[in-house]
């Protein structure tokens, strides 16, 4: 930011000071400004041909006008003023210091300005742009995303229902180039799938990501060693970008995509308050269009518009998108049972006999269902949403590589004869109705735990009244003990024919069917 200047009353008496004879750091130091001040006064006064004591005949607005002439135009015998939209845009590139522009300028203008005064000129020319403009963010370096407070209506044709939509931002650190468009939550596939979208759009990936604290994008909050979600970070990998989240309570971190938002909420949103849309599709095409006109908008106080110096600087930095498209996928943890499988959704898939009893990593995608251990993949497979159904791969079963052989199906069959031949029977049939024996381990152990909650006693009548119905499995004995049913005589349930009286006023008995004929 430009200097603040010091007031006439300042500057006079740095003057009457250093007539005195002191020195830069005593002047600096009774005037309570820092000696760099003390010396650029000075040199001012100096070029102004100014000496203390002043001409008494000289005014306050006279002396401002000595220290401070404006800039006059560019002749032939004058130093030629630097391009600082161009200084300004350069310094966004890698390894770019002003220092280097200084050289190239001078190179070009032998006679130009000396370094010093090349950068507090730069400086006061700086200050006069807006803060949004002034912030210094290197091409293709970090692009900052985050949702909009302002949700937008659709109301759904068919039922008047209206469901508020969420706008999703991202803006682009040195070219301002933005990214909007409408989901309807900001939940992790809405957020991610946003994402996805708005590399796409621009054609590239930067270095990095900076997402404010969203749960969504990080699942703890920290100011120096934030959780990135799983699989927020799955997402960042595979698009080869860094993800970094902006510190809590530090404002200045997420500077750029709130002005991101507040100027896609005034030319995007605010342009649309008036509109009705029922559907989040056409919504989406006007936000589109409205977001066009927005990047092709020229700058105010530097030469071009988003666009084109996206187009013509940022682009070109930017990282390719990958070759194949990112599916997206939810991360879970997950214990290996003793039948060698892990639940997902209701669903038991099976991995490598090995890692019983350890705690797996599963990755889930809209068609396939993967784990992992020690961040290695141990198992594969197409997923399933049949509840209570079993995938197993043979080979995680392989009896030649079993380490844990206590688990077997004479075992199961032994610890339920301690509670009854019936008990026994019923998980022997259970393990037999399965492809694999190891997928009716979980019933039966769950069918021996009843006996602890209802007695042994109880769960063996339970598990004879099963197999008298043939409803060999869990939730039928679960459902026989649960009503009570195990306590009921098997013989007091034989089927009782109803038999109808024949000489009722309301029987019209067989000869009345016969008389239509």
């Amino acid at each position: 930011m430009a200097a603040k200047r010091l007031s006439m009353r300042k500057i006079k008496e740095v003057l009457r000071l250093r007539a005195r004879g002191l020195s830069n750091r005593a002047i600096a130091r009774s005037l309570k400004i820092p000696r760099t001040t003390v010396r650029r006064y000075r040199r001012r006064a100096e070029e102004a041909g100014l000496s203390w004591p002043l001409p008494e005949e000289l005014t306050e607005s006279a002396l401002e006008e000595r220290l401070f002439p404006p800039p006059a135009p560019v002749g032939r015998h004058q130093r030629a003023q630097p391009d600082w939209s161009y200084i300004h845009k350069e310094l966004r590139r890698p390894g770019v210091t002003l220092q280097l522009l200084w050289l190239e300028y001078k190179e070009e203008h032998p006679k130009g300005f000396q370094y010093s005064r090349f950068c507090e000129l730069f400086r006061e020319w700086k200050g006069s742009l807006d803060p949004v403009l002034r912030q210094e963010h290197r091409f293709g370096e970090k692009l900052f995303v985050d949702y909009a407070g302002q949700t937008m209506p659709v109301v759904d044709s068919e039922t008047g229902e209206v469901r508020e939509a969420q706008i999703f931002v991202g803006t682009l650190g040195a070219s301002n180039f933005t990214f909007a468009e409408a989901t309807w939550s900001q939940s992790l596939p809405d957020w991610i799938g946003s994402h996805v979208r708005m590399f796409e759009y621009m054609g590239g990936v930067p270095e990095l990501i900076v997402p404010d604290n969203l749960a969504s994008g990080v699942t703890k909050a920290c100011r120096y060693d934030p959780d990135v979600n799983p699989t927020y970070q799955e997402m960042a990998t595979h698009h080869g970008v860094a993800v970094l989240p902006t510190r809590k309570a530090k404002p200045r971190d997420k500077a750029k995509v709130e002005s991101g938002v507040l100027i896609a909420e005034r030319w995007i949103l605010a342009r649309l308050r008036n509109h009705t849309f029922f559907s989040l599709d056409e919504l989406n095409r006007e936000i589109r269009r409205l977001l066009e006109e927005l990047n092709d908008r020229p700058f105010q106080k530097l030469e071009g518009s988003r666009r084109s110096l996206f187009e013509s600087s940022e682009r070109p930095l930017l990282r390719p998108l990958p070759k194949r498209r990112y599916e997206y996928a939810e991360w879970k943890k997950a214990r290996v049972n003793i039948d060698y499988h892990i639940a997902v959704d209701n669903h038991f898939y099976s991995v490598p006999h090995r890692l019983v009893r350890n705690q797996v990593d599963v990755r889930l995608t809209a068609s396939s269902v993967e784990a992992l251990h020690d961040g290695k993949r141990v198992a594969a497979h197409p997923r399933s949403r049949r509840k209570g159904g079993f995938t197993t791969d043979p080979s995680h079963l392989s009896r030649a590589h079993r380490e844990y052989r206590e688990w077997t199906p004479s075992r199961i069959v032994s610890w339920a004869e301690d509670t009854g031949p019936h008990t026994a029977t019923l998980a022997a049939r259970i393990m037999e109705a399965r492809p694999h024996p190891e997928q009716g381990y979980r019933a039966c152990l769950g069918i021996l735990r009843l006996g602890k909650r209802y007695s042994p006693e109880r769960l063996e009548a339970a598990c004879r009244r099963a197999l008298k119905i043939g409803a060999a499995t869990y939730r039928s004995v679960e459902s026989i003990l649960k009503t009570g049913k195990d306590q009921v005589p098997l013989d007091d349930e034989a089927q009782t024919t109803l038999t109808l009286p024949q000489d009722h006023d309301h029987v019209r008995g067989p000869d009345y069917y016969t008389s239509w004929n």
